[in-house]
Parts: structure tokens; C-alpha cells; sequence
């Protein structure tokens, strides 16, 4: 029996709206994209050209669209941080279920006011957790959730931001100051772990949280002696040859390592030259020394938390590391699972008291047992499955056991806030009340 596929409009053409809607060109019998709301005319055009939606469905905001009558069953809201509120509820007003890009808002109160539209116009929004979705996280929540390991005493997880991500996004660019983006860098960089222990605890609340951290390391006076304050015009050839944070070694060097961020102003141009990307780096955000930005989120931040049944949880955050890496390691009363998100295995433990036995332990390779078919796009596989289960949501089929409902997405963010105002205001935070 055929299935209609669901319609959906991007609102906010960036680089993960884009990915998200890529499902559509995989799977069109399961997603169509037909509007596009975008500021930018050309990735409103680029948008409207590669879906041929017409002109008459195209919007410069959300609010245009929402004034317009529906014509589609979805939306998937792409915009910055501090925009997803601002853009959603006029949009769950006026018909419109949605996939929210994470952290699906900034603070308490935008968090609170986005539930409560979406509980009274009964709408179905999906926040977009999406390493909920690779076949290394959805594995270990099964064997959690079948009992492998018992009941979870303590969760340790560590997020190793690396040099040039850190570099690119929370010091150079749009995450970088708490005051222009609105996220904090917990939020901004780790909702994903935050929302992964209260996921790997589901059905039982957080209910403290303390935390600690600095902007320690990328700061004035940390600088090397004699820097500029750009790489490529006033830094000296003999510190920026030594500099690991150099734009020139960053952004020329490895050109297509970030370039939907670095390069974005120059989008209008089909295959800028090296010498045009030069010349840029000269004036845009993402030629500053790394040392003399304006940024202003923590490098560094560790966050423990309690829940309900007394068990206990850790995230570890570091920014700058040489290389990128999550892990977690899960310890419950029969036995323990570890393991690397890069390395798409894990393993899992159980004590072995026979004689001459300590433990036993059996390595679960995702990529041997077939669990990454169908691991599409970043996040370890799990950007198009998030798309794959929104579909399978909205046609009323059983959603996966990934699924991330704006319901059970509040307990992971509501640490996160808290979190940040424990380690801002140095004392530990109760989660155990609604703060409007």
C-alpha cells in the first residue's frame, strides 16, 4: 500500500535545515519539501531551485509564512539559537508540526512558553538530538533498556571539542559570544550529551545538578607575545608560523574543512579562488586571533548530576583537544558498557566471579554486526535517521525508540540551564520546580 509522503517547508536554509531535508531526495516517497522561508535570497533561490518549489511558497520569514494559509503537514526550523522560539510558535499556531533544530530554546522561559503552545494547539515537535539516532547510541539505550546492565548507578560522558571546531565555531563564529548567540557553550555545544544521560535514565527525573568551568584558556593575556590581531594581516610571519590556531593553516590550508561556515560570504561566488578566501580572512570574523576575539563561553566545563533513584551522572566538556572524541561509559548492578562514538563500538562488561575469572567482557562492533545500515550524513550516522522517524511520527506509525519529543527533550535541557547557573552562581540547583 503506497504512503503518502509528508510535506515540509525549511524555515532557515542553513547547513543543518539542508541536511535534514536531504531525506527528501533520498526517500521522496516519504518526504517532499515544497516552501522554503529564508532572509537570503540567494539560499532562498538555491533552496527553491533544488526542490522546485515555486515563487508563491517562497517566504524571507517565518512570520510571512505563518500569516499564509498551510499548505504543507510540517516544518523543519533550522534557524539560529535564539531565533527558535521567536520562529516556532507562530508557526505551531498556524498549523504547522515541526523538527527544531537543538537547543530547541536559550533559557527557561522561552523553554516553558514553546511547551506550553505546542501541549495546547497539540501539535507533534521533534527536537533534533539527532546522535540519539546513530547506531552506537541507539544500541547502547536497547541493551539499557533490555536489562543488560541493570539499573544505571553512575553515567561518565565526555565531549573532547577539537582545536579547529572549537577555533571555528565558539571563538571565531556564531557561537562564540552568549550575548549574540544566546546559547551558553554547554548548551550551544553539549545539549546533545545532556540529552543523551537524561535519555539513558528515561523515566527518571534529574533532580540536582553543580557544575564548574572558565573561559581559561582563549583569552587576552594568553596570547603569544607579539601577535597581531589578525592572522593574515598584522601577525607576524615568525609567531604565526608557530600559532596552532593560525586562520591561514585553519581555513587555506583546509578549505573544505569548514567551509559552510568560513566561506559563507562568499556563497554568491561559484568556486572562489584560494587568493579570494585570503583576501576575505582578512576582514571577516574568521580571521581573528583566536586570543583577541570578543568571545565570552567557557573552554572548558564539568557537570554532575543526581536523579531521582540516587544514581549519579558526569559530563565532561574540554575545548581544544587534538582530537575530536564523545565516550561513555554506563555502570549499573550487573555489569558496564564504554565506548567511542568515533570508533562505532563499544563494550560491554559483566562481573565473573568463577575461579580464575574477574570479568567477562564481549566487544560489540557496529560496523561487523550491520547496525550502521543506513547510518547516513554527520553525528555518526544519525542526521537522516532523525528525518527517517519525523516521517514515520507524523503518519501515525510507532516511532523509534530514538524518537526525541519536545516532552522528553525538556529534562536534558532544563540540566543544561540550571547547570549553567550553578557554575555561574557557584552552588548546586534543584530541578525539581518549574522557573517561569
Amino acid at each position: 500500500m503506497s504512503v503518502k509522503p509528508i510535506t515540509a517547508i525549511i524555515v532557515g536554509a542553513g547547513h543543518r535545515a539542508i541536511t535534514y531535508a536531504s531525506y527528501a531526495q533520498r526517500r521522496p516517497d516519504e518526504l517532499q519539501i515544497v516552501g522554503v522561508a529564508e532572509p537570503n535570497e540567494l539560499r532562498r533561490k538555491q533552496v527553491a531551485d533544488l526542490y522546485g518549489i515555486p515563487e508563491d511558497r517562497t517566504f524571507r520569514t517565518a512570520q510571512e509564512l505563518a500569516e499564509h494559509p498551510r499548505f504543507a503537514d510540517a516544518v523543519i526550523n533550522g534557524t539560529m539559537d535564539q531565533d527558535h522560539v521567536p520562529t516556532s510558535i507562530p508557526l505551531l499556531k498556524a498549523g504547522y508540526h515541526m523538527l527544531l533544530e537543538k537547543p530547541f530554546a536559550v533559557n527557561e522561559k522561552e523553554m516553558w512558553e514553546l511547551v506550553d503552545v505546542a501541549r495546547k494547539y497539540d501539535r507533534t515537535v521533534m527536537i533534533c538530538h539527532v546522535l540519539r539516532y546513530a547506531p552506537f547510541y541507539a544500541r547502547i539505550r536497547q541493551l539499557v533498556a533490555d536489562g543488560v546492565i541493570g539499573e544505571i548507578i553512575n553515567m561518565q560522558t565526555t565531549e573532547h571539542v577539537s582545536y579547529h571546531h572549537m577555533a571555528v565555531a565558539f571563538i571565531r563564529g556564531k557561537w562564540a559570544n552568549e550575548d549574540v548567540c544566546g546559547s551558553p557553550m554547554l548548551m550551544a555545544k553539549c545539549c546533545h550529551d545532556l540529552d543523551l544521560i537524561a535519555w539513558m535514565k528515561s523515566g527518571i527525573k534529574p533532580v540536582k545538578v553543580s557544575s564548574f568551568g572558565s573561559l581559561m584558556y582563549f583569552r587576552k593575556e594568553k596570547a603569544p607575545k607579539g601577535s597581531g590581531t589578525r592572522c593574515v594581516v598584522d601577525c607576524p610571519p615568525e609567531v604565526e608560523q608557530e600559532c596552532l590556531y593560525s586562520a591561514r593553516k585553519h581555513y587555506l590550508d583546509h578549505p573544505n574543512r569548514w567551509r559552510f561556515y568560513v566561506w559563507h560570504e562568499l556563497e554568491h561566488v561559484e568556486n572562489p579562488t584560494l587568493e579570494q578566501k585570503a583576501e576575505l580572512l582578512k576582514t571577516s570574523e574568521y580571521g581573528r586571533c583566536v586570543w583577541k576575539s570578543d568571545n565570552n563561553v567557557v573552554d572548558h566545563q564539568s557537570v554532575m548530576i543526581e536523579f531521582a533513584d540516587g544514581s549519579t551522572a558526569t559530563h565532561n566538556m574540554m575545548g581544544g583537544s587534538s582530537r575530536p572524541s564523545r565516550s561513555i561509559h554506563l555502570l549499573g548492578t550487573h555489569g558496564e558498557i564504554q565506548g567511542y562514538l568515533e570508533e562505532s563500538k563499544f563494550v560491554v562488561r559483566h562481573p565473573d566471579p568463577r575461579p580464575g575469572q574477574e570479568y567477562s567482557e564481549e566487544v560489540v562492533d557496529l560496523k561487523i554486526t550491520g547496525d550502521m545500515h543506513g547510518a547516513f550524513g554527520g553525528h555518526g550516522g544519525g542526521d537522516l535517521r532523525l528525518a527517517a522517524d519525523f516521517c514515520r511520527t507524523l503518519r501515525g506509525e510507532k516511532p523509534s525508540i530514538s524518537c526525541t519529543s519536545l516532552e522528553d527533550s525538556v529534562s536534558g535541557h532544563l540540566i543544561g540551564f540550571r547547570a549553567d547557573r550553578a557554575m555561574k552562581q557557584g552552588r548546586v540547583e534543584l530541578l525539581d520546580q518549574r522557573a517561569d
